[in-house]
């Protein structure tokens, strides 16, 4: 791919827990400013990809333990294993053939990875790198709900006790998260030049924004329901231009009927002439204004990815 490639992805979550800490209430900085991590918009795009059938490494499956009494979460060298048909990783001599199929997951090509299994210690850093995606609404606030169960807690010594147990989901009101991210298809020329991948490719570059821009709606779990993908900004370059992060010039207000998303960085693009190749935006137009519109911008719908007139 002759290019790189700048821009954000925005993220809606409406009585919904977009990234959870490990106390279950949605993440937020020493300074309490909510964000959700990188992890967490890469989740919902390795979930797709398999779903679609496409080789995922570093994704959580499980097995059943050798005696069959519980079921546990394959290591690394499992997964391998098991993804590229391999009898065992550790009789493997060839680093080659390993990197090859490294490269061939999906979730690798565009995140890279860090694999060290059976005296291997590969490090590929990824073409597609996410910065922490800031919530951007000012009136975030947790919702704690109590939960009844069906059933009666069997640890409760009273063996007629009426009271069922209780359980949390947390969520947030509303938040808005927008996620910075730069394409450099340069990052492979190394395992390029040892033949063991054509390097990042126009179509890798296709599919992954295809995945990026429905990804989190399709990703419906209890607590992700009410998450959805509503706004993504794609800025194609010259491979030597180099710009900042982007979400920094993404404003977003809350008006009385619909939301404003408010890009500044038009004016400041204009600056790079003809190094910017294509700008395209997507936004929801049935929940949302969108301000800051330049001429250099082709602006779509993100539900039907139809160009809006």
């Amino acid at each position: 791919m002759e290019k790189r490639v700048y821009g954000v992805i925005g993220i809606s979550s409406v009585m919904a827990n977009w990234n959870a800490d490990f106390s279950g209430f949605p993440k937020t900085t020493s300074g309490g400013e909510t964000f959700g991590s990188d992890k967490a918009l890469k989740y919902p795009m390795k979930k797709m990809w398999e779903n679609e059938g496409k080789k995922v490494l570093y994704i959580k499956s499980m097995r059943l333990s050798k005696d069959g009494t519980a079921l546990i979460p394959r290591t690394l060298k499992e997964r391998y294993e098991m993804l590229f048909q391999v009898e065992d990783l550790a009789a493997c001599k060839d680093v080659k053939q390993l990197l090859s199929n490294l490269m061939s997951a999906v979730d690798v090509k565009n995140f890279g990875a860090t694999f060290a299994e059976a005296n291997n210690n590969i490090s590929i850093t990824g073409a597609v790198q996410f910065g922490q995606g800031f919530n951007k609404y000012e009136g975030t606030y947790p919702e704690e709900q109590q939960i009844l169960s069906p059933f009666r807690d069997a640890k409760d010594a009273k063996e007629e006790a009426g009271n069922s147990t209780l359980g949390t989901k947390i969520v947030s009101n509303e938040a808005h998260y927008f996620y910075p991210f730069v394409i450099n298809p340069m990052a492979y020329k190394e395992f390029e030049e040892l033949g063991v991948t054509e390097g990042y490719t126009e179509d890798d570059y296709q599919n992954f924004r295809r995945t990026a821009l429905v990804s989190a709606t399709s990703f419906a779990t209890n607590s992700k329901e009410g998450c959805e993908n509503e706004f993504a900004l794609f800025v194609e370059t010259d491979p030597d231009t180099y710009l900042p992060n982007l979400s920094e010039y993404i404003v977003f207000e809350k008006a009385q009927k619909k939301n404003v998303i408010r890009m500044e960085c038009g004016d400041f693009l204009k600056e790079f002439g003809e190094s910017v190749r294509k700008i395209d935006v997507y936004y929801n137009p049935y929940t949302t204004e969108l301000e800051g519109v330049s001429e250099q911008m082709t602006v779509y719908d993100i539900r039907t990815q139809k160009e809006v007139g």
